[in-house]
């Protein structure tokens, strides 16, 4: 599991095989949710807290999110995004 970022139990990953829109994955603890990152929420459900958390890290780190999400596209190792603090 690829992942790039760990914070407050949250889990954020990315894999190559994922289709467009360029998204990641968050898991804490037995939730899941996709979320796009020019967007937001598109799938699964998340505590309203964690979620909050998710957002804001997306909102710090969208540009190397995108990054991460060419290097998905082009199978290149993806790099470590700073936690949320």
């Amino acid at each position: 599991m690829p992942i790039i970022s760990r914070f407050l139990g949250i889990i954020i990953t990315m894999y190559w095989s994922d289709h467009a829109p360029p998204h990641f994955h968050a898991k804490y603890g037995e939730y899941e949710i996709i979320v796009t990152i020019e967007g937001g929420v598109i799938e699964g459900k998340f505590p309203k807290r964690a979620l909050q958390h998710v957002l804001e890290w997306l909102e710090l780190h969208q540009h190397e999110l995108l990054e991460n999400w060419q290097r998905c596209q082009n199978r290149q190792p993806l790099l470590p995004v700073q936690p949320l603090e």
